[in-house]
């Protein structure tokens, strides 16, 4: 059944959970949703999994009814058949569970993660910026390296350019689950990428509680002063609103502290999407767009001040780390699924070219 494979992903959510109620209930911390502005999770959860299926099933329907051709009068009363015929093919029940778990897990890792990450100044208030400044000026020969970023590409257009692909990965991520979960020709694959974020989540709150950090945006503003406003800017602004709030009072305030540098997860995710697609042997240009967003990524994160470079090291290697457990938590066979996909592509070539 392919929710067995999801067996290591479900059970890591739910360690994570109960992670983050001890540490909660061990320092009279509250469980917060971090998304509550949007809803309840209970009402936005579902919310979007029914979202999910009619986006895969919508488009099919209306495709066959178009195909069919049929007129109105007939056409009404084939749209039941159809769609019963559809939700057949697309969501029997193993392919259901297994959707919904996927999900569910990854969403349940997510809430955890973002509430343990929350806690990390209660936990271990210390900051090691100073420290990671120091790495940063020692890996460049005594030179900040967002400084450097800020003088070779200058503050204007590509200011808004690096906020654009730092926001486009919050879309990218949950995105790219969905589209694996839902759309992937292999379950295994999917399950294996599903794990791997997971593991991730769970790599990169270890480290934020063994090396606290706040970034270079906060710890050094005035290296960032020169930087126009762009939707990353007013996130920053905000992050470190919310975080004075939690500190002043956690009980009181609805807010997450959400601000934790080393190590970087938009790297480090980035990175194992990069690493699954080429295990996989996606199409060329697939990978090749991943591993430059995976670039813009690294340049976005120094560039804005939201990471130490030493925080995209770590992350890059958080990213390759987590596909090697989940690849071994998953039982994944990567030649078999590059063979599978091999195939799958040689079938549409043929199917593909004209006859004669």
């Amino acid at each position: 059944m392919r929710s067995e494979r999801l067996a290591f992903a479900v059970a890591q959510a739910v360690l994570l959970a109960i992670a983050a109620a001890l540490v909660a209930t061990i320092y009279g911390l509250p469980l917060r949703d971090p998304d509550g502005i949007l809803g309840p999770t209970y009402v936005r959860l579902p919310a979007i999994l029914a979202m999910v299926v009619v986006v895969d099933v919508v488009p099919r329907i209306v495709h066959r009814m178009f195909r069919a051709g049929l007129g109105l009068q007939s056409g009404i009363r084939r749209l039941s058949a159809t769609t019963e015929a559809v939700f057949r093919e697309r969501w029997s029940l193993d392919r259901s569970r297994f959707v919904f778990l996927g999900l569910g897990s990854w969403y349940l890792t997510y809430v955890a993660f973002r509430n343990l990450k929350g806690y990390v100044p209660f936990v271990n208030p210390g900051v090691d910026d100073a420290r990671f400044a120091g790495l940063d000026r020692w890996i460049f020969l005594g030179h900040d390296p967002a400084v450097l970023l800020h003088e070779l590409l200058g503050v204007g257009v590509a200011a808004h350019l690096m906020s654009f692909v730092y926001v486009a990965w919050l879309v990218f991520i949950p995105f790219s689950i969905a589209g694996v979960l839902i759309w992937g020709r292999e379950a295994s694959a999917g399950a294996w990428y599903v794990t791997a974020m997971g593991v991730d989540w769970v790599l990169g709150v270890a480290t934020y509680y063994a090396f606290p950090t706040l970034g270079p945006v906060y710890s050094s503003p005035q290296a960032f002063a020169s930087l126009p406003d762009t939707r990353a800017a007013a996130l920053q602004t905000s992050m470190y609103a919310d975080r004075a709030e939690v500190l002043a009072d956690p009980i009181a305030t609805h807010a997450v502290q959400s601000i934790a540098a080393f190590a970087s997860l938009h790297v480090g995710m980035l990175m194992t999407a990069c690493l699954i697609a080429h295990l996989l042997g996606l199409h060329r240009w697939v990978r090749r767009a991943l591993w430059s967003f995976l670039a813009l990524t690294v340049l976005a994160t120094v560039y804005l001040g939201w990471h130490f470079f030493v925080d995209a090291v770590g992350g890059a290697a958080i990213g390759a780390l987590a596909v090697g457990i989940s690849a071994v938590a998953t039982r994944t066979r990567i030649r078999q699924l590059r063979r599978g996909g091999a195939r799958a592509a040689e079938l549409t070539t043929a199917v593909r070219r004209p006859v004669g």
